[in-house]
């Protein structure tokens, strides 16, 4: 009891902190960069141009309709007034919110078929939160769209939101639902499987109260952490921490639960039954805790802020599932007592019931022919791993991380057809003063160039003088305006030309913008792919030799989840470039389905060869690994299936990455809980034999 009373007090004073979780979000991807790279250090000099410690982030209004001297003079007036716009349920005014000295400006298409604002706000200043707790952007592009649709259709104009505030308000509005429609999605499916596992009205509640009370508890560690500037949290790791958490909190629950109902056949004395329980599941909880913690770790070592963010914020989910696994729940069964199984309530009958029904016929199969068995699995999933050369994951732009068609998406398409796809978002060159000429004629023929113009120290007014080049410190900025919408992996693609060109003409420039800015997260990416993956390999590797005291069977293991790893993304690329017509994949998506289809799924395979492990020092190492089957397989397949639906709920969400990334683990968990762990690792150990267990004495067995 009072366990349960201090996990309340716990759960008191972080529950309410993580509900505030979404108020610290950074979604902005220059933030995520890390301090050497050169659109890092393009952004620190250009904020010298400014009075402020600010940089300019536009909002761009696209009004698509033919324009007249009238109409424009109309929208024009409008525009110019946006400022004094208040936003919904607070006092603050849009103007509180504009880069300081730049001027918002409206500008016809050359094709007269439209015409287009730019807005540009203080980046710094809507990255901060409404006195309401509310993130500002987003309130700012609700307020321009509201304020400015009666005048567009008042002169027959469509008009759209977009350019990079209103991408990036779409974004916060898309991961705005991450705290009440995923995760009570989440709950309700968890839920359901749980009283199909357990066919009772009642046991459901109990691991699902406990996994509410990790989540709620690791949350609110997370808020305080990312309050306090230690970690970054964007929407995608909050996201992943509510599934993964509740997942894992689920499936430790499972095996702890399926133990201590397995020991109630043994005994009249529920606490009996439960330390025989404990001592047969608090090892493999712990390394498979551990394994998915510290391979989370490992992020740490990724260039970008926000990939290391999901490092920590992982572990600490996997870390208090565990914790909470492992103390709360022991407590609540025990409180509740045999009832709580009603209507199947275990009676002290010595029947070793796991040991008959489907799963003794599976492993009995395995155990007559192993060598069909992992010839036919692993030629299956070398066939499926074949196709993971075909993955599509070297980028993807803004305007196609949206599944559906949000108004900013639609009015950056609808902006490339009237105007270049980088006016109003420049890519900026920091240069010397004295080097302006030359770097401007060496990047004017650059691929994607269509304009190089200098920023001018003021504006140029109608019947005034010119304004002079700004100079600052001996340096100037060129504005390059590209022919494709500046967050396009395509408008990437020509950012290493550009730094090339420039630095030929100048060698102290620097290339930076929103351009730039997408092409070097691209390249961390790429860098942590090759980095990190190995390091976690070598990681698992120890800790399975540690934990199964044999070299051959970590080796063993760690092989066959790898084979699964690569047969999951084969399957990938089929479905994502032929079912869902995607059209790419972030690059750092293989190191996050690496991370969770290898952690995790390393995880059932601990389950299993723990338990065999314990059976093959009592009767052998074949027999053992047909018991270990036998006793292990709904468990685990039910915990498969649980880990998997969590991580399908991510595909509610309208963003490609992360419906990608809950395919790919749903899809993977299924695989490797199925297929890889039922079938083609007790073939391998069948085969084998008590080798399995090299060095350690069991090899003899």
């Amino acid at each position: 009891m009072l366990v349960v009373i201090l996990w309340f007090v716990i759960t008191g004073i972080f529950g309410p902190l993580f509900g505030k979780l979404t108020s610290v979000q950074e979604n902005n991807n220059s933030s995520f960069l890390p301090k050497g790279a050169e659109a890092t250090l393009a952004a620190d000099q250009t904020k010298l141009f400014s009075s402020q410690d600010s940089f300019n982030f536009p909002a761009l209004v696209l009004f698509e309709g033919s324009s007249t001297p009238a109409t424009f003079a109309a929208i024009n007036e409008r525009v110019l007034q946006v400022g004094n716009l208040t936003l919904a349920g607070t006092t603050a005014k849009i103007s509180e919110f504009l880069a300081p000295g730049a001027g918002i400006s409206v500008f016809p298409s050359q094709d007269g078929e439209a015409l287009l604002a730019n807005i540009p706000l203080d980046g710094n200043a809507i990255s901060k939160l409404l006195p309401n707790d509310e993130p500002v952007l987003p309130a700012v592009v609700e307020a321009l769209r509201e304020d400015l649709e009666p005048i567009a259709k008042a002169n027959g104009f469509e008009p759209y939101v977009t350019g990079p505030a209103g991408l990036l308000g779409d974004l916060f509005g898309a991961f705005g639902d991450i705290d009440s429609k995923l995760l009570l999605t989440t709950l309700g499916v968890v839920a359901i499987i749980l009283i199909v596992v357990y066919r009772s009205p009642i046991l459901w509640i109990i691991p699902l109260l406990s996994a509410l009370f990790a989540l709620s508890t690791a949350g609110g560690i997370v808020y305080l952490l990312a309050k306090n500037d230690i970690i970054d949290v964007d929407g995608q790791s909050q996201g992943i921490l509510s599934v993964l958490v509740i997942g894992a909190a689920t499936d430790y629950a499972l095996l702890l639960i399926a133990r201590y109902r397995e020991e109630l056949h043994f005994t009249d004395n529920r606490f009996v039954a439960m330390r025989a329980a404990y001592k047969g599941v608090w090892e493999p909880i712990l390394a498979s805790g551990s394994t998915v913690a510290i391979s989370l770790l490992v992020l740490l070592f990724s260039q970008l802020t926000n990939t290391a963010g999901l490092g920590p914020i992982g572990a600490i989910g996997i870390v208090v599932s565990m914790f909470t696994i492992l103390t709360l729940l022991p407590a609540l069964l025990l409180i509740f007592g045999r009832w709580i199984f009603w209507p199947r309530v275990p009676k002290n009958d010595g029947d070793d019931h796991v040991m008959s029904g489907s799963w003794s016929k599976i492993s009995n199969s395995i155990a007559r022919n192993p060598r069909k068995a992992w010839i036919i699995t692993g030629v299956v999933l070398l066939a499926f791993a074949s196709a993971s050369t075909t993955l599509k994951a070297d980028g993807i732009g803004t305007v196609d991380t949206f599944t559906g068609k949000p108004e900013s998406v639609v009015g950056q398409r609808l902006l490339e057809k009237h105007f270049p796809g980088g006016q109003g978002d420049p890519t900026q060159i920091v240069v010397a003063a004295d080097k302006i000429g030359a770097v401007t004629a060496a990047v004017k023929n650059a691929p994607g160039v269509t304009e190089v113009v200098p920023m001018l120290d003021g504006m140029a007014l109608e019947g005034g003088p010119t304004p002079e080049v700004k100079i600052v410190n001996g340096r100037a900025i060129l504005n390059v305006t590209l022919d494709k919408a500046p967050d396009s992996v395509e408008a990437g693609n020509d950012i290493p030309k550009i730094r090339e060109l420039a630095q030929a003409a100048d060698s102290t420039s620097l290339v930076g913008g929103t351009s730039a800015v997408y092409f070097d997260v691209r390249t961390a990416n790429n860098r942590d792919n090759r980095t990190i993956i190995p390091i976690i390999l070598l990681v698992i590797t120890l800790i399975l030799g540690v934990l199964l005291r044999s070299i051959v069977s970590a080796v063993v293991l760690l092989g066959t989840v790898v084979l699964s790893y690569f047969a999951t993304l084969g399957v990938c690329a089929l479905v994502f470039n032929h079912v869902f017509g995607f059209a790419g994949g972030d690059n750092s998506f293989p190191l996050f389905a690496f991370i969770f289809l290898v952690a995790l799924g390393i995880d059932y395979n601990i389950f299993l060869m723990t338990r065999v492990r314990e059976e093959s020092a009592k009767i052998g190492t074949r027999a053992g690994v047909t018991k270990g089957v036998t006793v292990t397989g709904a468990v685990i397949t039910s915990a498969g299936i649980v880990l998997a639906a969590t991580f399908a709920v991510l595909g509610l969400l309208p963003l490609v990455p992360l419906a990608q990334l809950g395919f790919a683990v749903a899809f993977g968990v299924l695989l490797d809980t199925i297929i890889v762990r039922s079938i083609l690792v007790p073939a391998l150990v069948h085969e084998i034999g008590p080798k399995i267990w090299w060095p350690s004495k069991l090899q003899n067995k």
